[in-house]
């Protein structure tokens, strides 16, 4: 009853495009002409050309075998021109093809040996388009996985630049400046403090997420293992945010909270400032935490506050609790506990153990120095 429509062939020429074929893309040549047409587009006036060869090195890139024939190729400069492009697509896929570069010994080396970073520390503005900074921060966070190139990039004066721009960044961003900045700061620690690094880590110690509280306690951590950093953050307060971090929900925050506690308590300011923020009831309630570095890094700083006198009359109501993890699993727990103990016991003139009879105590208390 019903008949189909018979479908026959027309002169007409179809408007789309062929099956495979991507009209946003260059089309690659083969074998060893592909990195020369390559960079001939990328050279190109026109900005349709120049987007769709950038888009298609990208995708070669990706391949681990096509590195070094790009680089040996000289795409490194070709790219770090396209880093100051007009066109915003072809700045964010040349910082893109750096983190594929920089994921790679050969494409470090080569970052490195072309300054690339005095252009991409430009693309950091915050007037940039969020794509163009998370990729130049990609590839930057990269880079400084080899100490070498780290200590180059510290005396390039990254750290001052990257804290200026991490308080205003979004989520994503502030995570990889953070790792970066984490890196550089186990180089050289007197550059984030003099970029008034513990203020800006402080304000993101009360942060709603947990992997930026780490990173930056983790920061604070490097820092105050320098006298001056025990100072600042003394003087900044950053003791009582580190002092509410130990009863914190992730337990890898706890540790390093406890961890800075500890650094900070090994100078006697930093000690009476701990008691003052009434931390020993906090530590002490790290002892039970389950993990080993948690428990480990409160036993250092209840040892380092049982120095102050003040802090020992304390921590005696609690030598019992301490005591019993000198029977833990863990070696590492056991040795602090046992430190932790001593410390708290000790007594500054046990003469009835140093002396034999009362006439030698008698003696030594009546004696004229």
């Amino acid at each position: 009853m019903y008949r189909r429509p018979k479908i026959v062939a027309t002169s007409r020429i179809s408007l789309k495009p062929p099956p495979n074929i991507d009209p946003t893309k260059a089309s690659l040549a083969y074998g060893r002409l592909a990195v020369p047409r390559l960079e001939r587009e990328l050279e190109s006036g026109d900005l349709l050309t120049r987007q769709r060869a950038i888009r298609t090195l990208c995708d070669y890139l990706h391949d681990p075998e096509h590195i070094a024939e790009a680089v040996h190729g000289g795409v490194i400069s070709l790219l770090k021109r396209l880093l100051r492009d007009p066109d915003v697509p072809c700045r964010a896929m040349a910082a893109e093809c750096f983190i594929v570069l920089n994921q790679h010994p050969i494409g470090r080396k080569a970052f490195i040996e072309a300054k690339v970073y005095d252009v991409m520390k430009l693309l950091f503005s915050l007037y940039e388009p969020d794509i163009v900074r998370l990729n130049a921060h990609r590839s930057i966070e990269l880079v400084v996985l080899n100490p070498i190139y780290t200590q180059m990039l510290v005396k390039d004066d990254i750290v001052p630049l990257l804290i200026a721009y991490l308080e205003n960044e979004f989520m994503e961003i502030k995570v990889l400046i953070l790792d970066t900045l984490n890196k550089c700061l186990a180089i050289d620690t007197d550059a984030g403090l003099d970029a008034n690094g513990i203020c800006i880590f402080s304000k993101l110690l009360v942060h709603h997420d947990s992997t930026i509280r780490y990173k930056s306690v983790q920061a604070i951590f490097r820092l105050v293992a320098n006298d001056r950093g025990k100072i600042q953050a003394i003087e900044k307060e950053t003791v009582p945010r580190l002092i509410h971090l130990l009863l914190d929900i992730d337990p890898e925050v706890r540790a390093s909270a406890a961890g800075a506690l500890a650094f900070i308590c090994v100078i006697t300011r930093g000690r009476y400032e701990c008691l003052g923020g009434n931390a020993i009831p906090n530590l002490l309630r790290c002892l039970l935490n389950q993990s080993t570095r948690v428990r480990v890094n409160a036993l250092k700083a209840l040892a380092s506050i049982g120095e102050a006198p003040e802090g020992r009359r304390v921590l005696q109501k609690s030598l019992e609790q301490i005591e019993c993890l000198m029977g833990d699993e863990s070696a590492a727990v056991r040795k602090y506990a046992k430190i932790a103990a001593d410390v708290i016991k000790w007594k500054p003139w046990n003469l009835g153990n140093r002396c034999r009879d009362k006439s030698e105590t008698l003696k030594l208390c009546t004696c004229k120095y």
